[in-house]
Order: C-alpha cells, then sequence, then structure tokens
C-alpha cells in the first residue's frame, strides 16, 4: 500500500518561498534592462575561449618531464595534466599552503615570467628518494626548506624549465630564465592580486602512495600576445631530427646494387657493311687513354683503362660534370 504524502510545515513553506523569491531577485536585472549592457575590453573568463594549444604543450610537457623525476624516484612516473584554468592570483594564493616552493622564471620573448608551484612534501618525497629512501609520503609542520631540499628544487625547477622550452618550441620558441626562489606565497613578487593567472597543474602518480602535484602559472597579459594561437588547432611545424632514422635510410640506400659498365669505343660501321658480316669477322676499332665508366646506362666517370692483379682494371680519372 503507497504510503500517505507528507504534508510541508508552514516553516519549509516558508523557507521554499523565500528561496525562490531570492532566486527571482537574483536573476532580474538592473533598472528593470531586459538586455545587459556590455563594454569591450573587459577581463571575463567566458571571452579566453579554450586554449587547446595549451593543452597540447601541457600533454607534451608530461611526456618530457618524466626524465626530470627519473634520478630522483629511479623511475618513470606517469605524468597527467588538468585543464588549463583561469583564475585570479589571489584566489590562487589562498587555495595554497603558505610554506611552498615557489620559483619564478624570465620569458623574455613575451616580456612576462612563468612561475612553478611545488609542495613541500613532494620536495620531501624527493629528496628521500634521491638519497636511497623509500617512495612515500612524510608529513612535516616545517617553514623552511633544508639546503639538501633547496638543491633538489633547483636540479627539478631547471630540468622542468627545460622540458617546458621543448614542450613550447612547436608553437613558438621560448627560453625560461631563473630570476628568484621563494618558500612562501606572501613573498611571491609574481603579479598583482587581482591580475589574472593560468593555472596549469599537474599530477604524477607514484608507486604504493597517493600521487602527487605541482602548477605552473602563467599571467594571462602574459600569454594574450599570442592567445590566438593558443586557442587554435595548433599543427607542429618542427621535425625532430631523427639520426637513427636518417643513418637506417642512408644505409638502405648505399645498399642499392647498382649496374657498373665501361665504354671503351664506339666504333661507326655503315649499315651496308653491317649488313654482310658474318661469324668470324674483325671490327678494326681504335681504343682511346679515356674510358667511359657508366653507372645503370649513365656516364657518370672517366678511367684509364690498365690491369691489377692479373686482372683489367679502371683507373677513375675523373667526374662527369653533369648540366
Amino acid at each position: 500500500m503507497a504510503a500517505t504524502p507528507r504534508k510541508l510545515s508552514s516553516k519549509e513553506v516558508a523557507a521554499l518561498v523565500g528561496n525562490l523569491m531570492e532566486a527571482s531577485e537574483s536573476t532580474s536585472l538592473e533598472n528593470g534592462l531586459e538586455v545587459r549592457p556590455y563594454a569591450f575590453g573587459e577581463n571575463e573568463l567566458n571571452q579566453l575561449g579554450d586554449y587547446h594549444a595549451l593543452r597540447i604543450i601541457n600533454e607534451r610537457f608530461c611526456r618530457t618531464a618524466r626524465d626530470v623525476f627519473l634520478p630522483m624516484l629511479r623511475l618513470q612516473p606517469r605524468i597527467s595534466s588538468f585543464p588549463p584554468e583561469v583564475r585570479s592570483f589571489d584566489d590562487y594564493r589562498s587555495s595554497q599552503d603558505n610554506f611552498v616552493s615557489i620559483t619564478a622564471s624570465r620569458i623574455e620573448e613575451l616580456r612576462g615570467n612563468q612561475m612553478i608551484v611545488i609542495p613541500p612534501p613532494f620536495i620531501s618525497l624527493l629528496t628521500d628518494s634521491y638519497y636511497g629512501g623509500q617512495i612515500r609520503h612524510v608529513p612535516t609542520t616545517r617553514t623552511e626548506f633544508t639546503a639538501t631540499e633547496e638543491r633538489v628544487i633547483e636540479l627539478v625547477t631547471d630540468r622542468l624549465n627545460v622540458a617546458l622550452q621543448v614542450a613550447w618550441r612547436d608553437l613558438m620558441a621560448l627560453t625560461f630564465t631563473v630570476v628568484s626562489r621563494e618558500e612562501s606565497m606572501q613573498f611571491a613578487s609574481f603579479v598583482d592580486g587581482e591580475d589574472m593567472v593560468v593555472n596549469c597543474s599537474f599530477m604524477v602518480q607514484l608507486p604504493n602512495t597517493e600521487p602527487a602535484s605541482f602548477d605552473i602559472l602563467y599571467p594571462l597579459q602574459t600569454l594574450k600576445p599570442i592567445s590566438s594561437q593558443l586557442r587554435s588547432r595548433m599543427q607542429s611545424d618542427f621535425v625532430d631530427d631523427d639520426r637513427s632514422w636518417r643513418e637506417k635510410l642512408e644505409r638502405a640506400i648505399l645498399s642499392i646494387p647498382l649496374t657498373l659498365s665501361a665504354r671503351l669505343c664506339e666504333p661507326e660501321v655503315p649499315l651496308r657493311q653491317l649488313m654482310q658480316m658474318q661469324p668470324g669477322d674483325v671490327l678494326p676499332v681504335h681504343l682511346t687513354e679515356a674510358v667511359s665508366l657508366l653507372v645503370e646506362g649513365q656516364p657518370i666517370f672517366e678511367a684509364a683503362p690498365g690491369e691489377r692483379g692479373g686482372q683489367a682494371a679502371l683507373n677513375l680519372t675523373r667526374r662527369h660534370v653533369r648540366g
């Protein structure tokens, strides 16, 4: 038998009506206008579009950055990238702990900067594993890094910047030059608090423990000059110089068999004499000192006839100049 529906109490009805009224007031526009005015140049997030090329750059960076952590972890971890997120720097700073590793770099080509933020537990894990320890998260309440951890931070961030240069070079050749390192978000002289930044987050999967993460931040004003390229479906114009492939191709080409023949002379015989020739007839010829060496029927070298080791031989004298 179906249960009898329960009636709402007076308090529940009042709360429901109040929420509906607040929702209608929040959706109503000021001054009774049906259309909200738009001012060109407003810095709204929905105008930025999808930075598709930046996603591809981050994916390439993930593949290259695996080698960065190999000396520390003694394995190549799997690194994943999250979609780029545009937010204010104050919003990002409030979401982070005050004690973090901050490495600011200068991007001279874009007249801007970039920042790598690594949490302290990840730094401790890398340091412990680098010196023979286990890959495990160690909780810490410290407020500064040791000299050894600072050295690990320097090694990791420098190699991450090199990996970024490799990931960016298909779109634009960029150089990342480290200008400062800090340990507190309060002293991060990156951009003003209300300025917008592009937050690229990365997750490093580790064996038998929780994954670690780090962030790379770009000021929105730094990327705006190339925003159209970042929103496009980027096609790579850069071709890696694969030396092994070129060596294999070269060996394959040099192994192609070619037919060589020597043209000793070219006698001229009238057609009447040629039609009357019989087996055993002798055709007088005049041998010259220069013999043409043909490769697949094409004259390539001039040579002088001779003998070597009891066999007839040709001594190459010069190469034919092809017009």
